[in-house]
């Protein structure tokens, strides 16, 4: 039975793992540990992302568990192989009905940048989408001036739908252009093929 009968599934907590990644659902108790992955290149000097500083990722954890308790979200902490927290993901702008969902909200340490944590784990979250959740479609945003972002998305086998202007505003001020792609069920079984070729070569972003 596929979760798109039960809309409740589709923001149901749930882990994921495979042999380089773990997903788990965020818990406040992981706030800690994100603020040390984030110092990991201090990740909060980059304009065009969300990521919380070693003293604000309490409050970030918390906006994180609301916007599950909405619907909205489903947040996952990020461990490596090792078991060490390393970032954050989610499900977010979830439309049981119309059988969609946005992975996005996605930062990582330094230290497992290009490498292939992140391509075990869009593995992962496609797979749970496209064959347990049954959606009809997947997106993936990143801001236009995330250059590494939206090279790695459109590798891991994505389409580019367009382009949002003046999207989002920017914290330090001024707007966000941000870059849509996506991934439709017709064509997951390819996608699938070429995420795990590229773990079985090396995985990198």
């Amino acid at each position: 039975m596929l979760a798109s009968i039960d809309p409740t599934w589709w923001v149901q907590p749930v882990s994921l793992a495979n042999r380089q990644v773990s997903l788990s659902p965020l818990r406040l108790e992981h706030a800690e540990a994100l603020g040390r992955a984030a110092s990991d290149g201090e990740l909060w000097r980059l304009f065009y992302t969300s990521v919380p500083t070693p003293d604000t990722a309490h409050d970030y954890v918390v906006q994180a568990l609301q916007q599950q308790t909405s619907g909205w979200s489903v947040p996952f902490v990020v461990r490596d192989a090792a078991g060490d927290i390393v970032g954050t993901t989610r499900y977010c702008n979830i439309d049981a009905t119309h059988k969609r969902v946005e992975i996005g909200w996605t930062w990582y340490a330094l230290r497992v940048q290009r490498t292939a944590l992140n391509t075990a784990a869009k593995q992962l979250l496609l797979t749970h989408a496209f064959e347990t959740l049954g959606a009809g479609a997947v997106e993936l945003r990143t801001s236009y001036m995330n250059h590494r972002s939206r090279a790695a998305i459109a590798r891991l086998g994505a389409k580019q739908d367009g382009i949002l202007r003046n999207h989002m505003k920017l914290p330090g001020g001024g707007y966000r252009d941000t870059v849509v792609f996506s991934i439709i069920e017709s064509e997951w079984p390819a996608v699938k093929r070429n995420l795990q070729f590229l773990l079985d070569t090396g995985g990198q972003r």
